[in-house]
């Protein structure tokens, strides 16, 4: 009888009595040896033994036997698989929160706080995390990046977010103002914000009866467009107290009051003679003000002194005859002048630096000795006045009839 003991003998060393039984008892035994990853290598072709009929048939068994050993170990490992997930569905059935550190509410709670409208109008904290030429990307927490429009960073004109503040790590407060339809993210705004934040400012300053500065940046037949508190307001021309034409005061600053406050109607009046009436009961005669010359006419300059346009005559900038008043003043220079006079009712100043000068001509010769030496000069002038007045009011009375 065969014996599994005597694989690795030869074909011819085998007494064969059973073939049947031989090739049963030749697959088992290499079944066993080739599970326990024991088998000896196969001889290489370079080996001195010659190819028998056994080792064809034996090459011939390997691939079959280690087929089915290989295919054993996957159903094993499915077996396992299978039975693992029994084990999870019968807890998830039965115990789902069992090893779970958090509880449903917990875990509901926590969803609640990375949970917003989306709405339009509705303000959602956000972090920025890049910017480039068009705007700033914005973590809002949703499943889509956020994007702040370069043209809604701000409530003025910019040409890049960073201008307004706006870099990686800012976290700041938008308002939703749209969708992206292409990955459903949400366009943000800040001039919004800023917008309600302005049209508030403006509501206390005309409670409070301010006087603000307007930058005048347009006009039309009506009047003026000024830009207070980053909003557009208008200014109409009866409520302009200058001299100066609408192309003059382009680019000017004016001081201003409000007139007319509404956000809803989005109409803001804005009046410069009010403003100009509170700066010129401020006024008094012989006092010095600093101004800068809007224009020059032939008979005088005009010049700016808070807001209130002034009249510097010809004959009033030097005690020395003047033909040329270019060859003394320009447009843009800043220099300290004297009230010689003020008409409240028609709104007129009237203006001095020849009474400042130390001696006649300065003006012309050395006009920084005339603005350093500008208060000493206006006292020695108050005092001359005060001086007439009394004499004045002495010389009342001297003549005054006596009372029986």
């Amino acid at each position: 009888m065969y014996s599994t003991n005597n694989f690795g003998k030869t074909v011819s060393e085998i007494r064969i009595e059973n073939p049947s039984v031989v090739k049963k008892e030749i697959m088992a035994s290499l079944a066993q040896q080739l599970s326990a990853l024991r088998w000896s290598p196969l001889p290489s072709t370079s080996s001195s033994r010659p190819t028998t009929a056994h080792n064809r048939r034996t090459r011939t068994l390997l691939p079959v036997v280690c087929s089915v050993a290989l295919s054993n170990a996957q159903n094993r490992e499915r077996v396992k698989l299978k039975e693992l997930f029994e084990q999870a569905y019968e807890r998830c059935r039965t115990a789902p929160m069992e090893g779970v550190s958090f509880t449903v509410d917990q875990f509901t709670e926590a969803l609640e706080k990375y949970d917003f409208d989306s709405e339009v109008g509705t303000k959602i904290k956000g972090t920025v995390f890049a910017v480039d030429a068009s705007g700033a990307y914005v973590d809002v927490t949703a499943k889509s990046t956020a994007y702040l429009p370069l043209q809604e960073a701000c409530i003025h004109r910019i040409k890049h977010v960073q201008a307004a503040g706006i870099v990686p790590g800012l976290r700041e407060e938008f308002v939703v103002i749209g969708e992206n339809e292409v990955d459903d993210g949400l366009i943000l705004s800040l001039k919004a914000i800023e917008f309600d934040l302005a049209w508030e400012r403006c509501r206390q300053l005309q409670a409070e009866d301010a006087v603000v500065k307007g930058k005048i940046v347009n006009g039309n037949k009506g009047g003026l467009v000024a830009e207070v508190e980053g909003l557009k307001g208008f200014v109409p021309f009866s409520q302009i107290s200058s001299k100066l034409s609408g192309e003059e005061l382009l680019e000017k600053e004016l001081p201003l009051k409000f007139m007319e406050v509404d956000e809803e109607q989005s109409r803001l009046i804005l009046s410069h003679r009010k403003a100009a009436a509170d700066s010129q009961g401020q006024l008094g005669i012989g006092s010095v003000v600093t101004g800068t010359v809007q224009s020059l006419k032939p008979y005088g300059a005009f010049v700016d002194i808070g807001g209130i346009s002034g009249l510097l005559h010809v004959s009033q900038i030097s005690h020395d005859r003047i033909t040329d008043i270019a060859s003394v003043l320009q447009p843009g220079d800043i220099l300290k002048v004297m009230i010689l006079s003020h008409d409240r009712e028609r709104g007129r100043v009237s203006l001095s630096t020849k009474k400042l000068e130390p001696t006649p001509g300065d003006m012309i010769r050395n006009p920084k000795l005339v603005f350093e030496k500008a208060e000493e000069m206006a006292q020695t002038f108050r005092q001359r006045i005060a001086q007439a007045e009394a004499m004045a009011r002495a010389d009342m009375l001297r003549f005054q009839p006596e009372v029986s």
